[in-house]
């Protein structure tokens, strides 16, 4: 048995279909979609998945400002966040990371204006998820969820195992697969014998950040494996944290890496950038006021 592929470009597309369509009735509107970027590092891997955002939403006709601050301070970074918050014409803020040291991201990420929160940092945002209010999920987690549902992999009903308990990732991700009525299990990196939760399971997620972690050992026959993890092995090569030579021929299907849930997620910080300006641009509508407030 070989598993099946779960690649994440049709499911990128697919979204990008649907932020066309908004973009469209925006902008018939009057309306333009903005995303701004806060960029304060000059790590080189960071500054090119920041192009990739940029490339993303240019291709969506959405606008994207980066705010280049290299190793800005904290009350620096306060005021930017501040002035993207009362800036009518942003819809969506990111607060890239890693930030220099000695800044205090979690102060940071609490400033950001939930309804502006597309990728789902401030924690009220979590918060709000996790109670089944409506919230901006973290783009990685809500990716995971995206390929499962594109693919038709059942949910409900399913035990899933989610290897990771990120703020980004598994405690989201935990959160909007028991809206789907699925049973979680949360491991980590500390959590013992491990196979015991992965073996059981329909469906595992790895998002713990460790190489190569998960082998043939620890999964189920014709089980759905999603690997979330960008690491770099000593070639220089990006892998996940499936050891997928081993886990292909014994799981149902297997995302890749790269090709997976990287994929999709610019794709859904874009969608929810036009998801953020519509909800704003139609309140503003409903009250009558002139359509440049939001431009």
């Amino acid at each position: 048995m070989t598993a099946r592929r779960l690649s994440g470009k049709p499911v990128a597309d697919e979204i990008r279909a649907k932020t066309a369509h908004m973009v469209e009735n925006l902008n018939r509107d009057g309306f333009k979609a903005k995303v701004a970027v806060l960029l304060a590092t000059k790590n080189e891997a960071t500054a090119w998945y920041v192009r990739s955002i940029e490339r993303a939403a240019a291709q969506q006709g959405v606008e994207c400002q980066v705010l280049q601050m290299p190793e800005a301070g904290q009350d620096q970074l306060v005021a930017a966040i501040t002035a993207l918050n009362e800036d009518k014409s942003v819809h969506g803020i990111i607060l890239q990371t890693p930030l220099p040291e000695g800044v205090d991201t979690a102060a940071l990420v609490q400033l950001i204006d939930p309804a502006k929160d597309i990728d789902g940092a401030n924690p009220l945002s979590l918060g709000r998820l996790s109670v089944g209010q409506p919230a901006f999920a973290p783009a990685t987690a809500r990716s995971v969820v995206e390929i499962l549902e594109h693919y038709r992999i059942p949910i409900a009903g399913q035990h899933v195992a989610v290897v990771g308990r990120s703020a980004v990732v598994g405690k989201p991700l935990a959160q909007l697969l028991l809206q789907r009525d699925a049973t979680v299990s949360i491991c980590h990196s500390r959590t013992a014998q491990l196979a015991d939760f992965t073996r059981p399971a329909a469906i595992t997620v790895m998002a713990v950040g460790r190489a190569n972690l998960l082998t043939s050992q620890e999964v189920a026959d014709s089980s759905v494996v999603i690997d979330v993890g960008t690491n770099v092995d000593e070639a220089g090569q990006l892998v996940g944290d499936v050891h997928a030579a081993s886990v292909q021929p014994k799981v149902r299907a297997l995302s890749p890496v790269p090709g997976g849930v990287g994929t999709v997620t610019t794709a859904l910080l874009i969608w929810h950038t036009v998801q953020a300006a519509a909800k704003v641009c139609e309140s503003i509508m409903w009250r009558g006021e002139p359509m440049t407030t939001c431009r």
